[in-house]
């Protein structure tokens, strides 16, 4: 495996880039102070623009790091931020929960998590989004397989792995930054090009 870093991506209508603090509007606008797009994520909706502004001033900071990874998903032809995908370390995530044969743990259990505007919703670009992320970790940094999670009470989620090619593999429980326990299921891709 080898770390690249948030490079920009492209796929026939969108393009994910890194984000800056300038985002901050957008982004709260769009779907970080919205508490439908947000509760069942880690963290809480924001309670304003400049809570947005802190939390893109960090990512800045990280996107030093070839192993930091996250994307502001924009759409190409307008250059619209309308959400976010990052690819992270699982935090919750045990070798010995998973059950598909093979998986290789050896650089640690990575997993694709994103959000998007709800005006967004059900137009396939969460998938785009998955898939260009998905064959940039497989292609270019070479990872071995992805895991991918989502919360039992928001099967459009796991639609949107599936789609993408993601397998069903076992139920787990995810925590909220605050520790909150919510009930999710696992999915696991592996690279299609080290066969």
């Amino acid at each position: 495996m080898r770390h690249l870093g948030t490079q920009t991506l492209t796929t026939p209508r969108l393009v994910l880039r890194p984000q800056a603090a300038s985002d901050a509007i957008a982004m709260y606008e769009t779907w970080a102070n919205d508490p439908l797009v947000t509760r069942f994520l880690r963290w809480e909706p924001h309670k304003d623009w400049l809570e947005t502004a802190q939390l893109l001033a960090a990512w800045e900071g990280l996107y030093r790091s070839p192993d930091y990874y996250q994307w502001g998903i924009c759409l190409k032809d307008s250059g619209r931020l309308i959400g976010s995908i990052s690819v992270g370390e699982g935090e919750d995530q045990s070798p010995d929960a998973w059950q598909a044969p093979g998986l290789d743990f050896s650089h640690g259990v990575w997993e694709p998590g994103y959000c998007i505007g709800r005006a967004f919703w059900g137009q396939g670009y969460t998938t785009e989004a998955l898939e260009a992320v998905r064959d940039f970790w497989f292609r270019q940094v070479g990872g071995a397989w992805l895991a991918c999670c989502h919360a039992v009470e928001n099967p459009a989620s796991g639609r949107v792995m599936q789609k993408a090619g993601w397998r069903y593999d076992h139920d787990t429980v995810y925590h909220k930054f605050d520790g909150t326990p919510v009930p999710c299921r696992a999915y696991y891709q592996t690279n299609p090009y080290q066969q």
